[in-house]
């Protein structure tokens, strides 16, 4: 063994000691570089042991016994690391066999790289390079992530400001858009004027009152007959103001049907009623800031009364629909032709509110007060329309003017406007010719001096219906006659039991 010849004997077999000190057992251990081994046998107690036949078989290589006839040796070579165990027998010369087979178990001790510790070791230097790994791509992983939940957090802000300030563009879009068609009606409706025209002393006595209250923010409540300037007076006002440069928004209350009016006035959720499919400001919103007039304000529902007094009292309101509460810093312009007195008296108007309106009241005089105002009025109108109605009138005789100074005007400013586009349109030359339809008219006034104001609308209004032939709306209807919206028109119209029936 280990290239030695092992002797036996009896003190071999007693102490069971190999003669290189190795001690004796039923197995050797071979390092790995050493996997060359021979091994020599002989059967003792056999008479005759050289002709004895052996059988040898290494269990893990042998598939079959080695027969060897006077051999008593064996060789194997590369053995590969791990257990074997050897296997002997002996036979006589007679082919008797031995009982006993004699073995011995042979390790090849694998190199440290071929163990168990060293293939454990090895999976675990991978199993924690692979954890570490894992770890390393899991933290880049998450870092990954957090850069990118920042960055799609930051988006998401930047987003959600962008929403912002695009519903805010939007709002003040919509703002922009309702003054502006709100702007463009009252332009429409009655900008009839570039400035006042005026040479009477009652006049400018009012127009010394614009100037004091205009500095102020004071409400202000403008009475007169239709057709006075109320609302020229009110312009001006806002023109000369503080808030000359916000917003200027005109409500006309008897034109506003009784069921939209707060809405109107004070906007309105989504859903709020029937047919709101989107959230409404009201004007009073949009003013915000700047100056809302109302016009025809006796003509206010009773139950809006109480509401429009809290604006006028707190500045606040809510809309229709809405718990939430907004402010408003308005400066509130009325007007009206009504007798605000005997209105409260018949309890069809608050008190309350009245008291609150009147605080600066200016009373426009009507055009029969202010009769000299006649010829320089009369002047403007037939500049302005004989320009729109391509005529070239310059010649207004001293007759004419007398004629138009001697009426009593109860239709006022918007009725001599009125009259004077008739006559333009019925004038074939250079002179103004008035015709033979304003005697007639003037020669009633006289007779029914005393009538109502709302006989004289009414009157006014199928005058001007019976020129039309009854037409209301487009550029020859008795709305642009009249200088007013048609739908105001037919408000008034069924107010005053106007129909072509009639």
């Amino acid at each position: 063994i280990f290239n030695q010849s092992v002797p036996i004997n009896q003190k071999f077999l007693k102490r069971k000691i190999l003669t290189n000190s190795i001690t004796y057992s039923d197995e050797i251990k071979l390092k790995y570089k050493e996997n060359v081994i021979s091994f020599n046998f002989a059967a003792l107690n056999f008479i005759s042991p050289k002709n004895n036949t052996f059988a040898y078989f290494l269990e893990g290589v042998d598939k079959n016994w080695h027969y060897s006839k006077g051999k008593h040796f064996a060789t194997y070579t590369n053995l590969k690391p791990k257990k074997y165990n050897l296997k002997i027998k002996a036979a006589n010369n007679d082919g008797l066999w031995s009982d006993e087979i004699r073995s011995l178990k042979i390790t090849v001790i694998p190199p440290f790289y071929m163990t168990k510790i060293f293939k454990f070791m090895a999976i675990m230097l991978f199993a924690t390079m692979l954890f570490l790994v894992f770890k390393y791509r899991t933290r880049h992983i998450e870092k990954k992530k957090n850069e990118f939940e920042k960055q799609l957090k930051e988006k998401q802000e930047s987003e959600e400001q962008l929403r912002g300030a695009l519903k805010e563009v939007k709002k003040l879009k919509d703002n922009l858009h309702l003054e502006n068609i709100y702007l463009h009606d009252e332009i429409k409706l009655n900008n009839n004027f570039n400035e006042i025209i005026t040479e009477s002393k009652k006049m400018n006595e009012i127009l010394k009152q614009v100037e004091l209250v205009a500095e102020s923010n004071s409400t202000v409540l403008i009475l007169g007959e239709s057709g006075t300037g109320k609302d020229l007076l009110a312009r001006a006002i806002q023109s000369i103001s503080v808030r000359k440069n916000k917003p200027f928004i005109k409500v006309d209350c008897a034109s506003l049907p009784p069921n939209l009016i707060e809405s109107e006035l004070f906007g309105h959720e989504k859903g709020a009623f029937t047919g709101a499919i989107n959230q409404k400001n009201g004007r009073f919103e949009i003013a915000n800031s700047g100056t809302i007039f109302l016009d025809e304000i006796g003509e206010l529902p009773l139950k809006l009364q109480q509401k429009l007094l809290r604006v006028l009292q707190e500045g606040k309101f809510e809309r229709l629909g809405s718990t939430k509460t907004l402010q408003t810093d308005v400066r509130i312009i009325a007007a009206t032709n009504r007798d605000l007195d005997e209105e409260v008296s018949k309890g069809k108007f608050r008190e309350d509110l009245f008291y609150r309106l009147n605080v600066f009241p200016i009373t426009t005089p009507p055009l029969r007060e202010r009769i000299e105002d006649v010829p320089i009025l009369t002047k403007y109108f037939v500049e302005k329309y004989s320009v729109k109605f391509g005529k070239k009138i310059t010649n207004i005789s001293g007759q004419t003017i007398e004629k138009l100074m001697t009426y009593s005007w109860p239709g006022n400013i918007r009725e001599l406007e009125n009259i004077i586009q008739r006559a333009i349109i019925i004038s074939n030359n250079e002179k103004l010719v008035l015709g033979k339809w304003f005697g007639n008219t003037n020669g009633q006034n006289n007779k029914d001096e005393y009538i109502s104001l709302d006989e004289v609308q009414r009157r006014h209004i199928v005058k001007v219906l019976d020129m039309t032939k009854w037409k209301v709306s487009g550029d020859l209807g008795a709305a642009k006659i009249l200088d007013v919206n048609p739908k105001t028109l037919h408000s008034r119209m069924k107010k005053l039991n106007i129909s072509k029936n009639n």
